[in-house]
């Protein structure tokens, strides 16, 4: 077996544990935060953000072990539907959440969109609130 083969072959075999462990870690603060934060904006942070990249390295992982071309492609069509996807779900749950009227932790200190007029406003909702002509 020449060299350089023998040296792609352990650098894979460092590599990928070393992905897989750093994917799952990432995975797995990302469980803690969902659990131990306050309120569902910084829960939905927590959930957003680390899954994010623990999915990067995962998939980077497993495209290493293939190393075929359409273990490759599969692997980065995963990762950007969930950096495309992520953001945007979390935005729209926050909206909602703050459009609801879900209390934020006490010690939140800005909130953007108090004083926003198509925002937090649960009235429109719940439908309690009369139109004006």
């Amino acid at each position: 077996m020449p060299h350089t083969l023998k040296r792609s072959i352990m650098i894979k075999m460092i590599l990928i544990p070393v992905l897989l462990l750093a994917g799952s870690l990432f995975s797995l603060l990302a469980a803690i935060g969902v659990i131990r934060f306050p309120d569902i904006y910084t829960r939905m942070h927590a959930a957003t953000k680390a899954p994010a990249f623990g999915i990067l390295l995962l998939q980077t992982a497993a495209a290493i072990h293939f190393s075929t071309l359409y273990a490759v492609a599969i692997s980065l069509m995963v990762i950007i539907f969930i950096f495309l996807t992520a953001p945007v779900a979390s935005h729209i749950i926050s909206r909602v959440a703050h459009l609801l009227g879900t209390p934020k932790w006490d010690k939140t200190v800005i909130d953007e969109l108090e004083n926003d007029p198509d925002v937090s406003i649960p009235e429109k909702i719940s439908g309690s609130r009369t139109k004006q002509s």
